[in-house]
């Protein structure tokens, strides 16, 4: 397989969240792996992989990292850490809460876009 310099840019981004996700859930990689249904006895060797980037993770097992980690999938395709950050905070709150936010981060849109006119 030819790997053009955006999917390296995509693995690496995806490597370095999923060990970040890891470190904050407090869990090795060989846990990490056997929760996520990988064979035991390959489990640490493969996530450690994925997470040097040296192999690119399909979305079925990104989506069982997610789901062990408790982190939303979207959360390994961020470049950016503030945006990371939100999409972690976000996933966490009840569904009330997620109205609330949206319904806020939507007044403070239309605040800023006041002031530009301004």
């Amino acid at each position: 397989m030819v790997r053009t310099q955006k999917t390296r840019d995509n693995s690496s981004v995806i490597a370095r969240r999923l060990k970040e996700a890891r470190l904050r859930a407090g869990v090795s990689q060989k846990t990490l792996g056997i929760r996520a249904g990988i064979d035991e006895f390959s489990s640490s060797a493969r996530v450690n992989q994925y997470e040097r980037g040296k192999h690119v993770l399909v979305y079925s097992t990104l989506e069982r990292f997610a789901d062990v980690l408790n982190v939303p999938t979207e959360f390994f395709y961020s470049r950016d850490n503030v945006v990371a950050e939100m999409l972690i905070l976000f996933f966490n709150l009840s569904p009330q809460q997620k109205t609330r936010c949206i319904s806020f981060l939507r007044k403070l849109g239309k605040q800023g876009e006041t002031k530009e006119k301004l």
